[in-house]
């Protein structure tokens, strides 16, 4: 029979058993960095390949052991799926402040960045975007939110500008896919075409889903376009360019960011032939490591990188530099030094502006020759 003091200590020592059982041993201290994209839906490869920049970054920086304030630390990775719908990424923003991350890399979609970045921003976490690239995002006047891309109003307004100056262009369509990113960029080019004294003659709208465009590709036929720009993303401009080329138009078509990839040429066929596409950013493989970054991703993933891979592993190595400028890991110490960040990424020179935007941000238009996309011109601030 146990005795009454026996029986405290036993609940005693367990007590604290439960206690230590969450903490690190030998003084290492856990910090979690959250990762939102889109991992099911029609964006999941994206998705998979922004989240796979993260993770990479991440188990890099746990080889390095790293220490700050004295500790060892060891780095967590938390994603979440966002489903590329803005209901479903305020859900699970509010689940990452609730896990304890002190830093978020998203988003894919400018719709779920906009309403998830206030969350953040309240509980004084930073969010670095790598691919989500609304203006709006960083004029909601939150001192937490940082984009290591171009912005639509740079990237799309590069399009517009060169599509009356450089292509000479005489009738200019648009047409966009209704979300924030797709409506975006369309406004973004034809303000840079009308000042430049470009025409728009026709304008169309489809949804995000939609795989039938016969009556948008009938109006701005009937409208005699010499170029069409569209705002959306790759699997849906590819079956465009094949519905395109279907209904014999010689129309030069110009996607906005998010096309020029392994998706749209494996979906559009044949029908990818001479389409261009405006991306963020100078050719991976230009920059000085460009190509060691493209062969440990596909070492490490079996698969080749996407568009966003390189911008998701630039934000988790930028966030970590600024812990280590900072030696803490809490967000209120090592924001200071995020939002003064002077790196050299994979991706360029990353250093941001009052906004939080990139102060140099470049973009480079790409044209699909013999089935591959072939850069053309790059267009930036550097």
């Amino acid at each position: 029979m146990r005795t009454p003091a026996r029986k405290f200590l036993a609940i005693g020592l367990s007590a604290v058993a439960l206690s230590l059982a969450g903490v690190p041993s030998h003084g290492q201290q856990v910090v979690r960095i959250g990762a939102s994209s889109p991992l099911t839906g029609i964006s999941a490869s994206n998705g998979k390949d922004l989240e796979n920049g993260v993770r990479l970054a991440v188990e890099e920086a746990n080889a390095q052991h790293i220490k700050l304030g004295g500790q060892d630390v060891r780095f967590e990775l938390d994603t979440v799926d966002d489903q590329g719908d803005p209901r479903i990424g305020v859900q699970v923003a509010q689940k990452l402040v609730d896990d304890g991350v002190v830093a978020v890399v998203g988003y894919y979609n400018s719709g779920v960045a906009l309403p998830s970045a206030p969350i953040f921003a309240k509980a004084g976490i930073p969010l670095i975007d790598p691919a989500a690239t609304n203006p709006a995002i960083t004029r909601q006047g939150l001192k937490t939110v940082f984009r290591i891309i171009a912005t639509d109003a740079q990237n799309s307004g590069n399009a517009g500008t060169y599509a009356v100056t450089v292509m000479k262009a005489r009738r200019i369509a648009v047409m966009d896919d209704r979300t924030a990113f797709g409506q975006g960029a369309v406004e973004e080019f034809k303000k840079a075409v009308i000042a430049a004294g470009g025409r728009i003659v026709a304008a169309e709208y489809t949804n995000d889903k939609a795989v039938e465009f016969n009556a948008q590709l009938t109006n701005i036929k009937a409208a005699n376009a010499d170029l069409l720009y569209f705002g959306g993303l790759d699997n849906q401009a590819a079956l465009l360019v094949k519905r395109m080329k279907q209904l014999g138009m010689r129309v030069q078509f110009v996607g906005s960011g998010g096309i020029a990839d392994s998706i749209f040429l494996n979906v559009a066929g044949p029908a990818a032939e001479g389409a261009m596409a405006w991306e963020y950013g100078r050719p991976i493989d230009t920059l000085p490591q460009g190509k060691a970054f493209a062969q440990k991703f596909r070492k490490r993933f079996g698969v080749e990188m996407l568009t966003y891979s390189p911008f998701s592993y630039d934000c988790v190595r930028v966030v970590i530099h600024a812990m280590r400028q900072a030696n803490s890991a809490k967000p209120a110490e090592f924001l200071p030094a995020l939002r003064a960040t002077r790196y050299e990424g994979i991706t360029g020179q990353i250093a941001f502006d009052a906004n939080g935007d990139l102060e140099h941000p470049t973009s480079t238009l790409y044209q699909v020759k013999g089935g591959r996309w072939a850069p053309v011109t790059t267009i930036g601030t550097e």
